[in-house]
């Protein structure tokens, strides 16, 4: 489980694809692989991945970090677009104690939203989201939704999708900053609308009928 808050960004050294998997190879800074064992759950772009290997050799400025990728995460996400020099959101899975600033994120991406507009005034930056129309019900002002990984509050919604409105602290820590319109940006709605949502279609559904 993860919280939304991203840690850092981390950049893409190589994408290897071998039998229907995805070789992704992070260079991250070395204090956010401290104590990150095989096996361990890292967030990328919103994205639960598993460490397969850590390369942390004591003379390198960067650690490398190795995940594989299958293909039915390369279709749901936007990891299968990321080349050589693309930069991801970062974050370790939560621990006890940890602070819940942002909102629970599971790290399984429903869908990805593709940019169609970006307006930016002095003080922040509005991003218009087009959202395939199953998920649109699940997204509300002023709900959660995670977009890349990044624990967000929807600022509008509209009948394509969703606006975000972000304030440079945001668009600093986060890659939201480098994106452009018509980049795909993955998406994980918030699992409580998610759930009481489905939950009270089910119950209304044979009443109907």
């Amino acid at each position: 489980m993860f919280t939304g808050i991203v840690q850092t960004q981390a950049t893409v050294i190589s994408t290897n694809q071998q039998q229907g998997v995805m070789r992704l190879v992070l260079a991250v800074a070395k204090q956010y692989v401290t104590k990150l064992e095989l096996g361990a759950s890292v967030a990328i772009n919103g994205c639960c991945l598993t460490v397969v290997k850590v390369d942390n050799i004591s003379d390198q400025p960067l650690a490398q970090v190795h995940y594989d990728v299958i293909d039915e995460t390369l279709q749901l996400t936007n990891l299968g677009k990321l080349i050589a020099g693309s930069t991801v959101n970062y974050e370790r899975s939560m621990t006890f104690g940890t602070e819940l600033g942002g909102h629970i994120v599971s790290g399984h991406i429903h869908c990805t939203a593709q940019i169609e507009n970006i307006i930016h005034t002095q003080d922040n930056c509005k991003i218009q989201l087009c959202l395939p129309s199953q998920w649109q019900k699940y997204v509300m002002y002023k709900g959660f939704v995670s977009v890349n990984g990044a624990s967000l509050t929807v600022g509008e919604t509209d009948e394509q999708g969703f606006w975000l409105h972000l304030i440079p602290e945001t668009l600093a820590i986060t890659n939201i900053g480098k994106t452009a319109i018509g980049d795909a940006l993955n998406i994980e709605v918030d699992q409580q609308t998610y759930t009481i949502i489905n939950t009270v279609e089910n119950y209304l559904r044979p009443q109907a009928s």
